[in-house]
């Protein structure tokens, strides 16, 4: 469930977790790209279907994080879904030129919405390795 190249929370102990559905290829692929822009290593890394999430962050919903991706910052404050891209546009030094496009999230909001809830069909998996992809055909 766990991408070994991806940075963890254990790696990165004083690092944003960025919270992702590792069960979905979209997402992994999208995640899978942020550490190059994390040149400053401010990220680490967790698929929501991890042991960990639940330890660390009980009050956390399961059902939710199969919605949006999250990141919780090092103060424990919560980014979901498009803020949590706009989030990452502000933190992560490579990526501040996309911060303007994503300042209203007018039009951002159910756009990343419809395309999480579509994730699983728009990657074209026919087979998934987890019950989770039923969920969102």
């Amino acid at each position: 469930m766990s991408n070994p190249a991806l940075p963890s929370p254990v790696d990165r102990p004083n690092s944003d977790v960025g919270i992702f559905d590792g069960d979905c290829r979209i997402c992994t692929s999208q995640v899978s790209k942020l550490p190059w822009w994390d040149c400053q290593q401010k990220l680490s890394y967790l698929s929501l279907h991890d042991p960990l999430v639940q330890q660390r962050w009980p009050d956390i919903s399961h059902d939710r994080l199969m919605t949006e991706i999250c990141i919780v910052d090092t103060r424990g404050n919560r980014h979901w879904g498009a803020a949590a891209i706009r989030y990452l546009t502000r933190r992560l030094r490579r990526l501040c030129w996309a911060s303007p496009f994503l300042g209203s999230m007018f039009l951002w909001r159910p756009l990343y919405r419809w395309i999480a809830k579509n994730r699983y069909r728009l990657s074209g998996s026919e087979t998934c390795e987890s019950d989770a992809c039923q969920l969102h055909r």
